[in-house]
């Protein structure tokens, strides 16, 4: 089996000096290789193709067999890599805390060392008020506290 640090080696040798990086690598015990790689723009279907060829190269075939598919992270997919959170700054994001809790908003700031922060509407009832009003609210997030957060698209 081929190891995933050695395609993790290969792959950001590959993309060092370019605006893409690195998302995700799988490797299954049959040698199926899946590389994820994106960049702030977004990867194209070409450039996706070109990287394959790179990292084929750097592969031999006749001392070991493997299926190698690159693909751009995909929209909706778990954030892996901090560079996905910068990505989607100022974007909608879904957030499912480690406690089981759900929380959407849009994401506002984005610490490297420390979390997160998101901004979100809710009605809320108003002492003196008939009526619920929208409030903005605000809510900070530690990484650790983080299990599962992804971009979802707003129509």
């Amino acid at each position: 089996m081929i190891e995933r640090n050695t395609l993790k080696e290969i792959t950001e040798n590959i993309l060092k000096d370019t605006e893409l990086y690195l998302v995700d690598i799988k490797v299954s015990t049959s040698n199926d290789i899946s590389i994820s790689i994106d960049s702030m723009q977004g990867v194209n279907i070409g450039t996706c193709a070109e990287i394959s060829r790179k990292i084929e190269s750097h592969l031999d075939r006749e001392v070991e067999d493997f299926k190698l598919e690159v693909a751009s992270a995909g929209i909706g997919q778990s954030f892996k890599v901090i560079q996905q959170y910068h990505k989607n700054l100022n974007k909608q994001v879904e957030i499912l805390s480690a406690d089981g809790k759900k929380y959407k908003g849009e994401l506002v700031e984005v610490d490297d060392q420390v979390g997160i922060k998101i901004e979100f509407e809710e009605k809320i009832k108003l002492e003196g008020k008939k009526r619920k009003e929208l409030i903005r609210k605000e809510l900070e997030f530690k990484f650790e506290e983080i299990k599962e957060i992804k971009d979802i698209i707003v129509f």
